[in-house]
């Protein structure tokens, strides 16, 4: 007769208590001293430099893509003067967190899990521990601040990107005028659409760094576990992101109103 171990999807129940006790354990050791300062401005400027660029250049295209498309709509539907607003608010609201955090778990996450990974493997890890050092606090904690921070500004990064990307292609290529452009967006755009955008951010920068170092704490074994550990991270990373958006989008559009013309 089987065990309750061998039941499906116990196993799976496991791996998310786990990481969600990660989760908790790194935010019970942010506050606790000493702070790895040094750490995680390294680990800070780690994450920018591999993010910066290709970040800004793939919301030149993605805010390219929706102003296209959305220019195109509203011109089918007569209402070519709110696509400055539909493009903008899509840009900061839901392109610009998204792109952020894909490329920090995808190029940051993933380093941070190789990195984390090769250290258990080598037990550097359970010798940290046998010393009395705290493996979260030390090597866990700067490397998710440095994730948060780094998509919080990142994000802003994007938001200004796409949406002078989508006002140039829409003015510019589909022959849109500047001054309904930048109209309907002031029009319709609010300052708790910022707000939500960093909020959305800041939790994907929280949820990448997590989800990379629990993979990285947990390679299968050998450095082949540490390569699927890596696979596994931005896997899971990019499931979290598109249903954490799809709560708080939901959250949002629940408690905010829309802003009246």
């Amino acid at each position: 007769m089987a065990g309750p171990a061998t039941l499906p999807g116990t196993a799976a129940l496991a791996q998310v208590g786990r990481l969600a006790t990660l989760a908790w354990e790194v935010l019970r050791a942010i506050p606790r001293r000493p702070f790895q300062f040094r750490e995680w401005i390294q680990q800070c400027w780690f994450f920018a430099s591999v993010t910066i660029l290709p970040t800004a250049l793939v919301a030149i295209p993605f805010g390219a893509v929706i102003a296209l498309q959305l220019g195109s709509l509203t011109q089918q539907i007569g209402a070519q003067s709110f696509t400055g607003a539909a493009s903008a608010l899509a840009i900061v609201q839901q392109a610009s967190p998204l792109i952020t955090a894909l490329l920090v778990a995808g190029a940051g996450g993933s380093a941070v899990c190789a990195d984390i990974g090769a250290r258990k493997i080598r037990e550097e890890i359970d010798a940290m521990e046998v010393l009395g050092v705290n493996p979260i606090q030390r090597l866990i904690v700067p490397r998710v601040l440095a994730a948060i921070v780094v998509s919080v500004l990142l994000n802003g990064l994007v938001s200004v990107v796409g949406v002078l990307g989508g006002y140039f292609f829409n003015v510019v290529m589909q022959g849109g005028t500047p001054g309904a452009y930048l109209a309907s967006f002031n029009a319709l755009a609010q300052l708790p659409d910022l707000w939500v955008s960093e909020v959305k951010a800041f939790l994907y920068g929280f949820v990448a760094g997590v989800v990379a170092a629990f993979r990285g704490l947990n390679p299968s074994g050998g450095p082949k576990g540490v390569g699927d550990a890596v696979n596994q991270a931005v896997v899971i990373t990019f499931l979290l992101l598109f249903a954490i958006n799809v709560v708080l989008t939901a959250i949002y559009l629940r408690i905010v109103p829309p802003k009246a013309l």
